[in-house]
């Protein structure tokens, strides 16, 4: 959520018992951004605190995602048209985009044999936490979109199996990414400065977008 910060303007912290939580207003509307960490269920967690305690509108889920379309590239945004079977809205925009079904899946999708296999079953792109999203938005009755930005093509896949990093919670333990790192550093250090460099690249897409988009 770099990107949209570093766009919106009277940002604050609420004292909102996650991993982060802001208010920022950005393009004339009131935003409310909430992260707990990856997977649905850390997803779904944060967007349950936010609506015990403000006024929701609309939801939106938003970062970023794996390209399964191979005319993705890395920084375009997708705005899906459904995740999974649920149907998604589309935002109000001057900027450009691509849309598409996406995938959500608890769980990283590390390999190109495997983005292959979600492309042939009609899927554009791949992420962890939308699914839950569109399930809250359904049950409160609330328009729901999602908007990503690409961090890997459908090309790129990862020798680190980023499901294995993962604590009991769902989070990526950076610790454990360290030490698989260093045992094959010259092969996997690389990998993770790509993929920091794309989704640095990535959440500056999307501040972009946002900053110029109505939900």
């Amino acid at each position: 959520m770099s990107g949209i910060k570093r766009r919106a303007a009277s940002v604050s912290k609420p004292d909102w018992p996650i991993r982060f939580a802001r208010i920022a207003e950005l393009n004339g509307s009131r935003l409310l951004l909430a992260a707990h960490g990856p997977g649905r269920k850390l997803a779904g967690a944060a967007a349950a605190v936010v609506k015990s305690r403000e006024q929701v509108d609309a939801v939106v889920s938003t970062g970023i995602c794996g390209g399964l379309d191979p005319d993705l590239a890395v920084g375009d945004v997708l705005v899906a048209s459904a995740v999974n079977e649920s149907p998604a809205e589309m935002p109000k925009t001057s900027k450009p985009y691509r849309t598409g079904r996406v995938i959500s899946m608890d769980r990283v999708v590390g390999t190109v044999d495997e983005k292959c296999r979600l492309r042939a079953s009609g899927g554009s792109a791949v992420e962890m936490e939308a699914a839950a999203l569109a399930g809250l938005a359904a049950e409160w009755r609330k328009p729901f979109y999602c908007v990503r930005s690409v961090s890997d093509s459908a090309k790129e896949g990862f020798e680190l199996d980023l499901n294995l990093s993962r604590d009991p919670e769902g989070r990526f333990s950076r610790p454990r990414i360290i030490a698989s790192a260093l045992r094959r550093p010259f092969r996997l250090v690389p990998e993770l400065l790509r993929l920091r460099r794309n989704s640095a690249k990535a959440a500056e897409a999307l501040g972009e977008f946002f900053a110029h988009c109505h939900f």
